[in-house]
Parts: C-alpha cells; structure tokens; sequence
C-alpha cells in the first residue's frame, strides 16, 4: 500500500507539470508513454522489441500520433497523413511474404491492432489537452477519482464479483464505489471558475467517464488475462506498467472528444 502511494504521488508530480506547461513537451510526454506501452504489449505476445514488425509498428504509432495542429507539415509535403499511415501499414503486410510466413498473419493483425488501439487513445488525449487544460483535467481528475474509488471501496465492502473471468478482484461494490467518487469529483468542476459546463451536464459526462473508464480498465484486464500476465510491466513500482495506468485514459478520451467537442 505505502509504495503504491508514493509511486502514485512522485509520478503524478512529474506527470501534472508537463500537462499543466502543454504543447511540445506534453507531446513528447504522450510518445514515450505510448511507445512504453506499445513495446509493453508486445511482450505480452511475445513480440520481440527489435523485430521487424515491432519496429515498423511503433514507426506507424508515432506517425498515427502526430497531432492535428502540426497537420501543416503534411500539406506542405503534398499528401495526408493518412496516405502515409497506409503506405506503412501496407509495408507491414509485406512482412509476412519477405519471410515466407516466418512472421504470420496473426503477428501482423495484431501489431497493427495495437497501433490503433494505443494511437486513437493516445492521440485523443493530446487534442482533449489543445482543446483546454480546464477539460482535459476535468477528465484525469475524473477517472482518477474513479480509480482511488474503486479500489478503496472494493477493498472495505466489496463482495460480489464485477466480472471474474476478466478480472477477478474487481467489484460490484468498488465499481460502485469508484463511480460515486467520480460524480463527487465532477461536480466539484462545476464551481471552478470559467467552466462552461452545465451542471446536469457535467455530472452526467462524468457518470459515463467513469463508466467508459472502467470498461476500458476491463479491456486491458482481458488482455492480460489471454496472456497470463498480472501487469503490463513493472516501470511503476506498486503500479505496474504504463498500460495499466492509462488503460481508462484510452476510452475515455476519444468518448469525451467526440461528445464534447465534435
């Protein structure tokens, strides 16, 4: 319990400086947290780091992450992103015919696969961020408070079991628990100066944070669970890796874009 707070607490005092500054080095921050994680799912397969298809995959991460505002660079080359992000993916298809079937199908799917998994998340939280600070940590505090939530609650009253062959110590009760806090939280947002939200609105984007939140914390258990592993990785002590930091952050950044600002 204590290396967990302490973890948690050094690592948001490095993580909330960058969010608070934005631009470039948040954007860097989002490329090492997303190139961390992408490299952590790929040992769960069993990927190898310096393989082809894994380099060629994470190369194809970072051009999907560019984000929208350096969308210049792309005009004054004279093609779009996506043109670029098609030529690359059609590269890593060819892996498989350059090895003769060495490196399958399957290998491939599955690289691809988390390239969009890990970029749409990641990439929707870098334009939550150039949209506005106020939102985008309306949404960590959020999911935040969901998380600390749940675990609090789960451990005090939790009984019935949420989803056992996904997760087996997750909760009815923490989730419930996790979701209460969040509400808390969110409609503490609704005081602070210059929001513009409503305040059925913000308790409401808040409620299906937390719910979106912990789907995607299921999503990222079930993954663990096909490869029988406990956490992505061991970057953060007490924590596990950076996937299992951010599994939320990667479903409910995308939800919030496309319900708010779309």
């Amino acid at each position: 319990m204590k290396q967990r707070i302490v973890t948690g607490l050094v690592a948001a005092l490095l993580f909330l400086p960058l969010v608070l500054i934005g631009g470039l080095p948040f954007v860097l921050l989002i490329y090492l947290m997303a190139t961390i994680a992408f490299f952590e799912i790929m040992r769960m397969k069993k990927v190898p780091a310096l393989s082809r298809q894994a380099l060629l995959s994470v190369m194809i991460l970072w051009l999907f992450l560019i984000p929208s505002e350096y969308g210049r660079f792309f005009a004054s080359a004279g093609l779009a992103k996506e043109e670029y992000l098609f030529a690359l993916i059609f590269v890593l298809l060819m892996i498989t015919v350059a090895t003769k079937n060495e490196v399958p199908y399957e290998t491939i799917g599955f690289c691809l696969l988390t390239v969009f998994y890990l970029g749409i998340g990641f990439y929707y939280m870098m334009e939550i961020r150039a949209a506005g600070l106020d939102l985008f940590l309306y949404a960590l505090f959020v999911i935040w408070a969901t998380d600390i939530g749940a675990y609090f609650f789960g451990r005090s009253f939790g009984k019935r079991k949420l989803w056992p062959e996904v997760s087996p110590k997750k909760t009815v009760e923490g989730s419930a628990g996790g979701t209460l806090c969040a509400l808390l939280v969110g409609a503490a947002f609704y005081f602070f100066p210059g929001w513009d939200m409503g305040f059925f609105q913000t308790v409401l984007t808040a409620f299906l944070l937390s719910v979106i939140g912990q789907i995607g914390d299921l999503v990222e258990s079930a993954l663990k669970r096909a490869y029988h592993v406990k956490d992505s990785g061991n970057i953060l002590p007490g924590h596990g890796g950076i996937l299992d930091r951010v599994d939320s952050w990667l479903f409910v950044m995308p939800f919030l874009y496309f319900f708010l600002i779309w």
